[in-house]
C-alpha cells in the first residue's frame, strides 16, 4: 500500500495542490505571529528598556528615596563588579536655530564603562561637566553649546552653558519623539537639580548569573525598602510601563492564526472528499482485489500526513519570509512599532510543523472513514446523499442548540458585566453551535434567495438554485467556510471601528488640551496670547487666571480660574474635566479632605476683605478650580498663569508645538510647553497600526475559504458528471452549463456574506462592548462603506472560484459524462 500511496499522491498533485496551499497560507500565519511576537519583543526590549539590557541587576526604592547609602554596602561585595547610581532631573535648553527653550529630561552617564548603554549616531558622551549628549529630538549637533536653565526649590533661574558631545540614537524607544533626553556626568545632573538616585545599576564579572547575583543583593538590603531585580526584569517592566500589556496583540493573533487552521481543516477536509469522490471506483477495485478497509485507511491517512508535512516545511519558511518582509518594510518607515532583523525562536518552528501536519491528519480522517464504509462492490454506483432528518443529523440539531443558547447568554453577560474571558467563551460555544445549526439554517436562506435569483438569471439559475438546495450537506459545507472568513472579517472590521472610536473617545479624554503653556513665576503676557493665536496651526486659545486665595483652614492655596465659555472650543473632551459655571468650584481629592467638604457643599474662599462662597463639585484637577469671575472677584486682576491650545488636525503638529515653545521660550524663559498632541498622536497611530494589521491578517482565513469554496464546487461537479452529460443531451448549451457552478457560487456565496456580515457585526459589537466597558462608555461605528465592500468581494471572489469547476463540466463531452 504504500507504493499504491505514492502513486496517489503523484497522480492526484494538482488537486492536492489546493490542501497543500490552505495549510502554507495557515502555517505561514501561525509562524509569522509568533515571530513577529518574538521579533518586537527582543526590539522592544533592546531599545525602549536599552539602559537594562546589559545590566545584570537593578535597585529601586518603594519610596524613590535612600539610594545613595546603599552604595557602599553593595559595591563592597564580592560579586559585585560596578554599582552606579542613575542622577535624573530636567531642564530648560535653547537649541540653535531655535529662539525658544524646549524641555530636556537630564540622565547621568555611568562612570563605568561597562554600565554605558548609550548607542551614538556622533561623537562621544560626556566626560566632564560643561558637557552633554542629546538625543536627535533636541535638534543639535556634535560641538553646539547649549544655554542651560535649571531651577532650585524655590524656583530661582541658574543658567549655564554646555557643550555637546555626541548624538545618542534611541532607536525605537518611544519616548524618543516626545521630549528630548540628554545625557551628562553625574556631578553635572546633581548640578542641574538631580536631588536622589532613581535606582542603582549593578554589574557583576563577565558570564555573571544575574538571578544568583539579585540573590545576594537582596540578602545585603534585607530589611530596607527597596526592590531587586534583575536586568532583564526591569528591562520588560520597563517596557509595559510605556506600552502598556501588549501580550493582548499576541493573544489576539494567535486567535486568529487558529481560526486560520479551523479554516484550512475545513478545506482539506473538503478536497480529500473531492478527491476521494474522484477515486471511488479505483478505491473500491482496490477492495476487490483484496485491500482491507484498514490499509486503504492508512493509504489515505498516509496521503494526508505526506501532504501535510511538506505544505507544512513551505509553510514555515514563508511564515519566516513573511517576518522578514514585515520587519524590513517596517524599520525603513517611521513607525511607531519598532522592528529589526528577524528573531526565530525554535518553539515557531516546531509549532508549525506540528500545526499544519496534525491538522492535515485529523482532516482527513472524516473523508478516509468515508471511503471506507461501503461495501466495494455498492462503491461502484452512485449514492444518495444523507437526508438531514437523520440521527446524526438531528445529534447536530440538538447539539447545536446546547452550544448556541449558552453562548449567547454569556456573551450577553460579558457585555453586561464589561468581561472579556466571559465574552469570549460566549462567542467560542456560540460559534462552534452556530456552525452545528449552519446545516439546518443555510438551506432554506439559500432556496428563498434562489427563487429571487431564478426570476433573473433564467434556466441556469433556476437549476442552480435546485443543485444548491438538493444536497443541503453540500450546500452548507460551502457555505460554512466562507461563512467562517466573512463574519471573522467583519466582526474584525466593526470592532476595530468601534476600538478606534473608543479609543480615539478615550485619548481626546485623557488628553483634552493639545498644548499647554504653563509659567510658574511670571504672568503669561498678553502679546504672547496673541502670537500663539496667530501660529498656522493652531485654532483655539484659551488662557486660565492664577491666584492664591484662603480656604477654610485658614491656608494659603494656588487656585486656578477658567471662563468654561472659552475654554469648550479648546477641548476635545469634557468627559474627564469638570468646568465650573459661575458660584462652582471643583476641588480635588486632597483639598475635599483637608477643608472636609464633599460634593454639593458649600465652601468659603478668601482673599483679604473678600470672599466667595462656592458650591463645590469633584473633578480631577491639580488645584482647586473656579469660574474666572469669582476668582476676579476675589483677586482683581488675577494674571493669566496657563494657556490651553488646540491645534488643527490636518497639520504636522509637532512642527506646531515646536514653533509654540520657541514663542513662549522666548517671551517668557521660564515657560514649560506640553505637547500633549504629539503624545496622542503617536498613541492614535499606534491602535491604527495594530488594528490595520489584524484586519489585514484576517483576510488570510477569506483566501483560505475561497479555496474551500473552489473544491467544494469541484466536488460538486464530480458528483453531478452524469446529470451533467444528461442536461446536454437534452439541448442544455455548453454556456448555459458553464453558467449553472457560477449560478450555485454567486448564490450560495451571496447567501453565506450577508449572513457573515450579521453575525460577524454582532460579534464585534459584543467584542467590542466587553473589551473595552471598563475604560468607560463604548462608542459603537459601523462602517456601512466595508461591511458593503466585504459582500461584493466575497461574492465576486466565490464567482471566481467557480470559474475551473465550471470550465470542467463544460469540456466534458454529454456521452462521456453519461457513461460516467
Amino acid at each position: 500500500m504504500r507504493a499504491v500511496t505514492l502513486a496517489s499522491i503523484r497522480a492526484h498533485l494538482p488537486r492536492l495542490i489546493a490542501s497543500t496551499l490552505a495549510i502554507v497560507i495557515a502555517v505561514g500565519f501561525v509562524v509569522a505571529t509568533l515571530v513577529l511576537n518574538e521579533t518586537t519583543r527582543a526590539t522592544v526590549l533592546k531599545a525602549a528598556g536599552a539602559q537594562y539590557v546589559d545590566t545584570d541587576v537593578v535597585v529601586t526604592s518603594g519610596s524613590g528615596t535612600g539610594l545613595a547609602e546603599h552604595v557602599g554596602t553593595l559595591g563592597a561585595l564580592t560579586a559585585v563588579q560596578a554599582v552606579d547610581p542613575t542622577w535624573q532631573t530636567s531642564v530648560q535648553a535653547v537649541a540653535p536655530g531655535r529662539t525658544g527653550a524646549q524641555y530636556l529630561l537630564v540622565e547621568s552617564v555611568a562612570g563605568d564603562p561597562q554600565l554605558r548603554w548609550q548607542q551614538l549616531t556622533a561623537g562621544a558622551l560626556p566626560e566632564r561637566p560643561g558637557e552633554v549628549a542629546v538625543s536627535e529630538r533636541v535638534g543639535a549637533a556634535v560641538g553646539d553649546v547649549l544655554p542651560v536653565s535649571s531651577y532650585d526649590a524655590e524656583g530661582t533661574a541658574t543658567t549655564t552653558d554646555a557643550t555637546v558631545t555626541g548624538v545618542v540614537d534611541l532607536g525605537g524607544d518611544p519616548t524618543a519623539g516626545i521630549y528630548g533626553k540628554a545625557y551628562a556626568t553625574a556631578d553635572q545632573a546633581q548640578a542641574w537639580g538631580a536631588v536622589e538616585p532613581t535606582e542603582l545599576r549593578i554589574a557583576g564579572p563577565a558570564r555573571t548569573d544575574p538571578g544568583l547575583l539579585a540573590d545576594e543583593v537582596r540578602a545585603a538590603l534585607s530589611g530596607t525598602d527597596v526592590t531587586v531585580r534583575t536586568g532583564a526584569e526591569q528591562a520588560e517592566r520597563s517596557v509595559a510601563a510605556l506600552t502598556g500589556d501588549a501580550t493582548w496583540l499576541t493573544t489576539s493573533l494567535l486567535v486568529f492564526a487558529t481560526i486560520a487552521v479551523l479554516v484550512a481543516g475545513l478545506v482539506i477536509a473538503n478536497t480529500f472528499a473531492v478527491l476521494l469522490a474522484q477515486r471511488t471506483r479505483d478505491l473500491a477495485l482496490l477492495r476487490c482485489v483484496g485491500a482491507t478497509a484498514r490499509q486503504v485507511r492508512r493509504s489515505v491517512l498516509g496521503e494526508a500526513v505526506l501532504t501535510g508535512l511538506a505544505a507544512s516545511v513551505i509553510g514555515v519558511l514563508a511564515g519566516i519570509g513573511l517576518s522578514a518582509a514585515v520587519s524590513a518594510l517596517v524599520s525603513g518607515i517611521d513607525s511607531p512599532i519598532p522592528l529589526s532583523g528577524v528573531s526565530v525562536p525554535l518553539y515557531a518552528v516546531l509549532v508549525g510543523l506540528a500545526v499544519g501536519t496534525v491538522t492535515t491528519l485529523i482532516a482527513a480522517l472524516a473523508p478516509a472513514r468515508a471511503a471506507t464504509r461501503v461495501a466495494p462492490l455498492a462503491a461502484l454506483r452512485p449514492t444518495d446523499p444523507a437526508p438531514l432528518r437523520s440521527r446524526g443529523g438531528v445529534a447536530r440539531l440538538v447539539a447545536g442548540l446546547l452550544l448556541a443558547v449558552p453562548g449567547i447568554g454569556l456573551m450577553v453577560l460579558g457585555v453586561m458585566t464589561a468581561g472579556i474571558l466571559v465574552a469570549l467563551a460566549g462567542g467560542v460555544l456560540s460559534s462552534l453551535g452556530l456552525l452545528l445549526l449552519a446545516q439546518r439554517a443555510v438551506p432554506p436562506v439559500v432556496a428563498a434567495a434562489g427563487r429571487l435569483l431564478g426570476r433573473v438569471g433564467g434556466l441556469p439559475a433556476r437549476l442552480a438554485t435546485g443543485n444548491a438546495t438538493r444536497n443541503p450537506r453540500r450546500t452548507a459545507a460551502t457555505a460554512t467556510a466562507l461563512l467562517i472568513g466573512v463574519t471573522l472579517t467583519t466582526a474584525m472590521v466593526v470592532g476595530a471601528s468601534s476600538t478606534r472610536a473608543t479609543a480615539q473617545a478615550g485619548l481626546a479624554a485623557n488628553y483634552p488640551t493639545d498644548v499647554i503653556v504653563q509659567s510658574f513665576d511670571e504672568p503669561v503676557p498678553a502679546t504672547l496670547q496673541g502670537q500663539l493665536e496667530s501660529v498656522d496651526g493652531v485654532v483655539e486659545v484659551a488662557g486660565l487666571t492664577a491666584g492664591t486665595v484662603t480656604g477654610p483652614d485658614g491656608e494659603e492655596s494656588w487656585v486656578t480660574g477658567v471662563d468654561a465659555a472659552q475654554a469648550l472650543p479648546v477641548l476635545r473632551s469634557t468627559s474627564e474635566v469638570t468646568l465650573p459655571e459661575v458660584g462652582e468650584v471643583v476641588l480635588p481629592g486632597w483639598a475635599a479632605d483637608i477643608w472636609g467638604v464633599r460634593p454639593g457643599n458649600t465652601v468659603t474662599l478668601t482673599a483679604g476683605d473678600r470672599s466667595r462662597t462656592l458650591t463645590v463639585m469633584a473633578g480631577d484637577t491639580d488645584n482647586p478650580l473656579l469660574a474666572a469671575v469669582d476668582l476676579q472677584a476675589l483677586v482683581p486682576g488675577a494674571p493669566v498663569e496657563t494657556v490651553w491650545l488646540r491645534l488643527a488636525d490636518d497639520v504636522d503638529q509637532t512642527a506646531v508645538i515646536d514653533e509654540v515653545t520657541d514663542l513662549a521660550g522666548t517671551a517668557l524663559p521660564t515657560s514649560f510647553v506640553t505637547g500633549v498632541a504629539s503624545e496622542r498622536a503617536a498613541i492614535d497611530e499606534v491602535v491604527d497600526v495594530l488594528l490595520l494589521v489584524v484586519t489585514g491578517l484576517l483576510g488570510v482565513a477569506v483566501l483560505i475559504a475561497l479555496i474551500g469554496v473552489g473544491n467544494t464546487l469541484a466536488l460538486s461537479v464530480v458528483e453531478r458528471r452524469q446529470e451533467s452529460g444528461l442536461l446536454r443531451a437534452l439541448g442544455l448549451t455548453r454556456g448555459q452549463l458553464r453558467a449553472l457552478p457560477a449560478w450555485e457560487a454567486v448564490l450560495v456565496a451571496g447567501v453565506a456574506a450577508v449572513l457573515g456580515v450579521l453575525v460577524g457585526g454582532a460579534y464585534g459589537l459584543v467584542g467590542a462592548a466587553s473589551a473595552l466597558g471598563d475604560l468607560g462608555e463604548v462608542v459603537i461605528s459601523i462602517p456601512w462603506l466595508q461591511i458593503g465592500a466585504i459582500v461584493l468581494v466575497a461574492t465576486g471572489a466565490g464567482l471566481l472560484a467557480s470559474v475551473l469547476p465550471a470550465r470542467r463540466a463544460a469540456r466534458t463531452s454529454p456521452v462521456a459524462a453519461i457513461a460516467g
